[in-house]
């Protein structure tokens, strides 16, 4: 079993038809109440990731679930995240907080409470940070710092699970194709943005055994983006 946040959004629907036309079993899990159905075997809506007793309870659920018993935890992917566009002159800390808790807060308890199941599976974790965090732009800083933190807690997992067999490795998009950007940015040429499914195909592989011999690598998924 995979589990997948953020499944309601573009990004985690398409990771989650990628991982089911594999054969994978695959649950997804998002803030929404309603996930829509993209291949998942199971469904947990209306979970706030960023809380540890809710996060717990679901982990709680999925691994004593009957379902877990002929299809354990082998796999995470943190998709479940946020953007803003917010200048510092024009913003405020609460921006920033929310970008850690949506980003970094959500990856960490998901990770956290899943490392028991994935330490006995010797599986894979794969989280979503951003090419963005290079360099940020104007407007940026809350976000690139949230999606930086996603990087370092990448690299620093990796490393502390050598010995249990877990690896732990991260995606780092430019814009992606979805249609809030289409429509948030109307004079971009989108067929120079990474799509979903691009993305999607990078994150099977890194959670595949074809890519049992990397780990805490941060992978560029950028498309045609200079």
């Amino acid at each position: 079993m995979i589990l997948v946040t953020g499944a309601a959004g573009v990004l985690g629907q398409a990771v989650i038809a990628t991982l089911a036309a594999r054969g994978e079993a695959v649950a997804a899990v998002d803030f929404a109440p309603t996930i829509p159905a993209a291949g998942q075997r199971l469904s947990f809506g209306g979970i706030d990731l960023a809380d540890p007793v809710a996060t717990a309870s679901l982990l709680a659920q999925l691994t004593g679930s009957p379902t877990a018993a002929s299809a354990p935890l082998n796999g995470l992917v943190n998709v479940a995240g946020g953007f803003i566009w917010e200048t510092v002159s024009e913003g405020g800390w609460a921006s920033w907080e929310r970008m850690y808790r949506i980003n970094v807060q959500t990856a960490f308890e998901a990770t956290r409470l899943a490392l028991p199941a994935l330490r006995a599976s010797r599986g894979a974790i794969v989280n979503v940070s951003a090419a963005a965090t290079a360099r940020a732009g104007a407007g940026m800083g809350a976000y690139a710092a949230a999606k930086s933190a996603v990087s370092r807690l990448t690299e620093a997992l990796a490393a502390e699970e050598l010995a249990n067999g877990v690896r732990v490795n991260a995606v780092m998009p430019s814009v992606i194709d979805t249609p809030a950007n289409r429509r948030d940015m109307p004079d971009a040429d989108p067929r120079r943005w990474v799509t979903p499914n691009e993305i999607a195909e990078v994150v099977a592989f890194l959670l595949s055994p074809a890519a049992s011999g990397v780990t805490g690598a941060l992978v560029a998924v950028v498309g045609r983006v200079g």
